[in-house]
């Protein structure tokens, strides 16, 4: 790397933010204190893309964005603030669109065309299945939602479906030119007729010549109209194609193509290829060369067939052009699992930081308290694991039925030739791929033709006598049988040939399974406390004591140094400080549980019974609503404000629609219950009207005020945390203030960056700025004070260890601490408080924060004591023999690090 990697910041593109606008702020981050730009996805998307991950062109960047000008002006405007530039790279999978010449090639030429081996594509079914029709394919075609278009521009003719079109193969263009009127007709049928993809520009060429011709061009257009009415012929010309058009509900059972999760419109791409990976990394090769690349972000490693063999690639590609860009990936880290040494990166994106803060600040103590306030208001008992199994097998028995057909195809193959499991049939063993990727315990395992890592022994191990345990399967052998092929238990040369293709699909299925099952509908139908309902996290995991999570920290410290710190994401389910504020919730719980009793009181007649049994909202999706409604206010909320409300109303109707259909209970995306979501969306503006004293709204925020308060100390305390622990602090949009931001899109809002730079910028100092806690400046001021010892020292953070530090005294349970100390003696401490109701005393401001520490001390140990240190925020300097007395450190901010002098 050409930059030491401090802090990054995170920034979304499109949807008003485009190359020109990021090249403005870069004075803005360089104030702040971030050394990288972190880019969401800036390469040729789909047209419309809010996101960029439906990359359409991996080697062009996208033109709404400002294209290469466009991004050479704000790649200068970084380098010249000495700022850096990590991108957001898509390995693992492509948009389908028109936009995507690679798979236009395919579709046009089938598997003759140079790119059918770019993606994974089951090329033994007789078709690509394009699932786009609202109708069955039949009743498209009656209903003449079909027919043939002359792309003039192209020189193409493309089959139109209500919209969608897709390339026609040029050697059945003669099922049209067959009608042309014109002297031309007999030649052009037979040149196109014996085409070959080689040919194909020659072929535009030509057509384009004709297409000159004022004479031809009425020919062609009286062609097109006779075929386009004639039924019979559009069927013909369909079926002469390489493609087969098809009803979109279809895709989840009969999809001959890797996709992404679910989705239909993101194709997999052979990563593990040579060739593809060349042909698909030409554009970030070049720019790490130029110098304008500092670091990549891999989406969705888990994707891809062996994401060790492809980091491999990655860093011997950068290494060829002798650069080193930093490489982190999205993975999500799940109970005990560790980060892959051999994979040789800086780390993750952080998910797994969020669960270790998460168990800081919820109070384990409380749970049994919070499970009965929780069943109670739900009027059932929920067990969470047994739901996880049940929808991990619902998803892939359902939505990736198409998925489960092809590995039990492949896992059939082997065993026709083994004389012991010959006679498993196809229901059996599609069952018991069922059960075993229901059982495991992680995303996926990383069996590869290198072998099988020991690690992955003991996980699946351990999957198949979990998976035994359930009397989905009648019998053992079908389940050890899947086993010995994630294992690659065979001697057989063809049987470990046919293990390896198993498991390489079953690895790349699984981690599908787990986002949609745990992270897309349980985290929706499982409400206890939301706060725990985010990526990677384990909502049965109910709080843990600080010992927990200096171990978590030890673990960063050893695996990833300079891995992202993350605390809001655009994928996190909710913004980092709603989070902090649900958090409290876990210290009262029946303060809580009374508080829903009268807000469900209160709104009762706006709960509309949908059919006997079933009310909207239901009882668990209100016990939510109420968590989510108490996450998303701001903390200046004043609920006389119409215009505030208005805002928070719409927020808040998309969300909850998002949640139920998420759930999939009562309502899904797929098949609406209008009347169930009518009753909802009412229900949520209920919740906002008014604003009068009497209103819902405004008693739900009397009630709110002590969460409000400890949530806000929660926010300073992780970002404290956050700036020193092992890693790289990573800024999401946006989130130097309060971030309430609910699920995507609703954290991909405008930031105001104007208003923030003058908060950072303003000639208060971060003491002063505690009076207005509430507007998020003070979270800010922290940020960037943080920033700028990071800054200052940025060697030190990379490469310092790690130390827990014990805190005595009557408010020991209230704090955490550790220090980060390097090799020369050089040290910063990190003083933060945790389960801030209680210790807020249910009060409304932070003033009781800075009292009442008399007697609490936190030891600092050999190789830190007797020595001076100073408070970044306040400018104080202390003196500290043994232990920090933290009435003195506390007595002007709630929070500390403390640095050596």
């Amino acid at each position: 790397m050409s930059r030491s990697l401090v802090a990054t910041y995170r920034l979304q593109f499109r949807d008003g933010m485009d190359f020109s606008t990021a090249a403005e702020l870069a004075p803005y981050f360089k104030t702040l204190g971030v050394s990288h730009l972190y880019a969401a996805p800036i390469f040729a998307a789909s047209e419309g893309s809010t996101h960029g991950y439906d990359v359409t062109d991996y080697n062009a960047l996208d033109e709404s964005l400002g294209g290469v000008a466009g991004f050479t002006r704000m790649s200068d405007a970084l380098s010249s603030a000495d700022l850096g530039l990590i991108l957001d790279f898509v390995p693992n999978h492509m948009g389908v669109s028109p936009a995507n010449h690679w798979w236009e090639d395919v579709l046009r030429w089938g598997s003759e065309s140079r790119y059918a081996q770019t993606f994974d594509i089951a090329w033994e079914a007789e078709k690509i299945l394009v699932p786009v029709l609202g109708k069955p394919y039949g009743e498209a075609l009656a209903a003449g939602d079909l027919s043939v278009r002359l792309d003039a521009r192209a020189a193409a003719l493309r089959f139109d479906a209500a919209g969608y079109r897709l390339p026609i193969d040029p050697r059945t263009y003669g099922f049209v030119f067959g009608r042309l009127d014109h002297p031309e007709k007999d030649r052009l049928v037979r040149r196109f007729s014996v085409a070959v993809p080689a040919e194909a520009d020659d072929l535009a060429e030509r057509f384009l010549e004709h297409l000159q011709e004022p004479g031809f061009c009425v020919a062609l257009d009286g062609a097109i109209a006779a075929f386009n009415a004639d039924h019979d012929a559009l069927h013909e010309l369909h079926e002469a194609q390489a493609w087969r058009l098809a009803w979109w509900r279809t895709a989840r059972e009969k999809l001959t193509y890797r996709r992404f999760f679910e989705i239909a419109d993101l194709i997999g791409v052979r990563q593990e290829s040579r060739r593809v990976f060349r042909e698909s990394h030409q554009l970030i090769i070049r720019l790490a060369r130029e110098r304008r690349l500092d670091g990549i972000r891999i989406d969705h490693v888990d994707g891809l067939a062996d994401p060790k063999g492809y980091l491999e690639q990655l860093r011997q590609a950068f290494q060829s052009v002798r650069r080193s860009p930093s490489i982190h990936v999205e993975k999500i880290l799940t109970g005990d699992e560790r980060l892959r040494s051999a994979w040789e990166i800086e780390g993750t994106t952080g998910y797994e930081f969020i669960t270790a803060l998460a168990g800081l600040y919820v109070d384990a103590r409380r749970e049994v308290a919070m499970t009965e306030a929780y069943q109670a208001f739900v009027g059932e008992e929920s067990d969470l694991r047994a739901m996880i199994r049940s929808q991990k097998r619902s998803i892939f028995q359902r939505n990736l039925a198409g998925e489960l057909a092809a590995l039990t195809h492949l896992a059939l193959s082997v065993a026709a030739r083994g004389l012991a499991t010959r006679d498993l049939g196809p229901d059996t063993m599609a069952r018991a791929i069922v059960e075993v990727a229901a059982a495991l315990p992680v995303y996926r395992t990383y069996v590869s033709v290198d072998g099988v890592p020991r690690r992955d022994i003991a996980i699946i191990d351990e999957t198949v006598d979990l998976a035994m345990t359930s009397r989905e399967v009648e019998a053992d052998e079908p389940i050890q049988f899947i086993g010995r092929l994630l294992k690659l238990d065979f001697d057989d040369g063809a049987d470990i040939a046919g293990a390896l293709d198993f498991t390489r699909r079953f690895q790349q299925t699984t981690g599908a399974v787990m986002a949609k099952a745990v992270e897309d509908t349980v985290f929706y139908r499982y409400n206890r406390l939301i706060a725990l309902n985010e990526v990677g996290g384990e909502p049965d995991h109910y709080g843990s004591d600080v010992e927990r999570f200096h171990e978590a920290m030890a673990i960063r410290s050893e695996d990833q140094p300079e891995g992202l710190l993350a605390t809001s994401t655009h994928d996190t389910k909710r913004g980092e400080d709603a989070r902090a504020r649900l958090y409290t919730l876990s210290e009262a719980p029946e303060r809580w549980a009374e508080g829903v009793a009268g807000f469900a009181d209160m709104l009762g007649k706006y709960r509309v019974e949908i059919e006997p049994g079933l009310v909207s909202p239901d009882p668990e999706t209100e016990w939510g609503l109420y968590q989510s409604l108490l996450g998303v206010l701001p903390a200046d909320f004043d609920p006389s404000d119409a215009a505030a409300r208005a805002e928070i109303a719409d927020r808040l109707a998309a969300y909850a629609e998002k949640a139920v259909r998420e759930a999939k209970r009562w309502t899904s995306w797929t098949a609406p219950a209008e009347p169930y979501e009518t009753a909802l969306a009412a229900f949520v503006a209920a919740m906002l009207a008014g604003g009068d004293e009497a209103s819902f709204i405004a008693t739900f925020w009397r009630t709110a005020q002590p969460y409000v308060a400890a949530g806000a100390l929660n926010s300073l305390s992780q970002t404290v945390i956050k700036l020193c622990a092992p890693g790289v602090p990573d800024i999401y949009q946006g989130t130097e203030f309060h971030d309430f931001s609910l699920v995507d899109p609703d954290n991909r809002r405008p930031v105001d960056f104007e208003t923030r730079a003058a908060a950072i910028e303003a000639g208060r100092t971060t003491v002063e700025s505690l009076a207005d806690w509430r507007s998020g400046a003070l979270k800010a001021r922290i940020l960037a004070g943080g920033l700028r010892l990071r800054g200052a020292m940025p060697e030190f953070f990379a490469t310092a260890d790690y130390l827990p530090l014990e805190v005595k005294g009557p408010r020991a349970d209230h704090l955490v601490a550790f220090a980060r100390r390097d090799q020369s003696g050089r040290a910063v401490v990190v003083i933060a408080p945790r389960l801030t109701l209680a210790l807020l005393g249910g009060g409304e401001t932070l003033d009781a924060a800075l009292t009442g520490w008399d007697g609490t001390t936190v030891t600092l140990g050999t190789g830190l004591a007797e020595r001076p240190w100073r408070n970044i925020f306040t400018e104080r300097t202390l003196e500290v023999r043994q232990e920090v007395d933290v009435a003195g450190v506390f007595q002007d901010l709630p929070v500390a690090i403390l640095a050596t002098l």
